[in-house]
């Protein structure tokens, strides 16, 4: 690769890493990724550091047809939390299920491979598969987000969702188009999270 090419790949490198923005799940809309984009995803996901190659994670897709009973998933697990919960709460529950046209759980595993390797390590190598894919997803032109919460550690939302007890729940990936975007937050500046030892 000659120097002018070098300087190219790492412009473009660079501008579509700062123009990625986390998009939450209600401003992600259809069109979603085809099935050769979700490939292409996936195969980015595939490129992530995996110490021994143990591939420690997976993804889970949650298919249009199983929204609804996602959304009772995260109903009962409010329930198991909250008896109290208003029916509007437990509709906003169900509401999260039906969000983004592409909706996946990353999941962790704990006892895949060698113990040996750390359980840092692992989640480490998730992060960068997830970090992979929504860089690839913003070049196609989508948004994506995380999100998280209790339900993922409610018995009754895992034992759905057919987990395993060694394996964690980490967050939901959404990918879709990008229905209305909010500012830009200020990312830090460097001296705000390096340090030379010594110093």
């Amino acid at each position: 690769m000659s120097d002018m090419e070098k300087d190219t790949a790492t412009r473009l490198a660079s501008q579509l890493m700062a123009s990625r923005q986390t998009v939450l799940p209600k401003r992600l809309v259809a069109p979603g990724p085809t099935a050769a984009e979700l490939a292409q995803l996936f195969e980015a996901a595939a490129a992530a550091p995996d110490h021994d190659l143990i591939n420690p994670w997976r993804f889970l897709i949650i298919p249009a047809h199983k929204r609804v009973d996602l959304g009772e998933l995260f109903a009962q697990a409010l329930t198991e939390r909250d008896p109290s919960a208003s029916q509007d709460e437990l509709a906003q529950a169900r509401d999260k299920a039906l969000r983004a046209p592409l909706l996946m759980l990353l999941i962790v595993d704990e006892a895949k491979g060698d113990a040996e390797i750390d359980m840092h390590e692992r989640v480490l190598s998730a992060g960068c598969a997830v970090q992979n894919i929504m860089l690839l997803a913003n070049a196609m032109g989508y948004g994506s987000g995380l999100t998280s919460g209790k339900a993922l550690k409610a018995a009754s939302f895992r034992s759905g969702l057919g987990l395993q007890p060694h394996e964690q729940a980490l967050c939901f990936l959404s990918v879709g188009t990008v229905s209305a975007r909010k500012p830009f937050k200020p990312r830090p500046g460097v001296d705000k999270f390096t340090h030379i030892w010594g110093d």
